[in-house]
């Protein structure tokens, strides 16, 4: 089949949801959905709007944490949508429907846990999270205005559900059992079962580990 060219003004093409917590100066938490986001090792690329409250956060507190939803809490998600910690609410956020809600937690129903070392809660129905700290930022996009902001963070916790772990393995979480939250293209969908053996999964996990993992296990408070 051949390809054809189209101009797609968003390219969501299906990645994890995430729900950011961060926590302004006076502590106070906010949570934000999100889905710009991934992986490598134990840091993690997180890519927001530049006026947004967590991204005014993070840029304050240079912590955060990174709570990933199963497809069971695709409803609470979507209480946060449409959402802002921001007030007043931008302009460009209202003209898209956007309202100022200061207790996310709240709107949304779900519940706050303290973090082991930094200080924005955890998300206690999220099957993974994540504590993290800000490495770098930088601004994306700056020949448009720079309306995005880029961030490198580094993992310095991780807590899931014990219903997600790979038996045997204290320290693996088993994808058959793990179901995250995907959005494409602004919609909610959920992983099928594989299609197809991995010949990366004859690699042992270990061979992955990086000296970040080190670092996470000597820091305290």
């Amino acid at each position: 089949m051949e390809h054809i060219g189209i101009e797609p003004s968003i390219l969501y093409l299906g990645t994890p949801v995430v729900l950011l917590g961060t926590a302004d100066d006076d502590g106070h938490p906010n949570l934000a959905p999100m889905s710009s986001a991934f992986w490598l090792g134990w840091r993690c690329v997180l890519g927001m709007g530049t006026a947004s409250k967590t991204t005014r956060n993070m840029l304050a507190t240079g912590e955060c944490t990174i709570n990933l939803p199963s497809t069971a809490q695709a409803g609470a998600v979507d209480r946060l949508a449409k959402t802002t910690g921001s007030d007043p609410v931008s302009p460009g956020k209202a003209e898209r429907g956007y309202r100022h809600v200061r207790d996310k937690f709240g709107v949304s129903g779900l519940t706050p846990v303290a973090s082991e070392t930094v200080r924005p809660p955890r998300v206690a129905e999220c099957p993974v999270t994540m504590e993290a700290v800000v490495e770098k930022a930088r601004p994306l996009a700056e020949d448009l205005g720079g309306w995005g902001t880029v961030f490198e963070v580094r993992v310095r916790r991780v807590h899931v559900h014990p219903s997600i772990t790979m038996d045997g393995h204290e320290n693996r979480i088993d994808p058959d059992r793990w179901r995250p939250l995907i959005m494409s293209f602004q919609k909610f969908y959920g992983l099928g079962d594989q299609v197809h053996p991995s010949r990366l999964a004859e690699i042992p996990e270990h061979l992955y580990r990086t000296e970040d993992i080190d670092r996470a296990a000597a820091t305290i408070g």
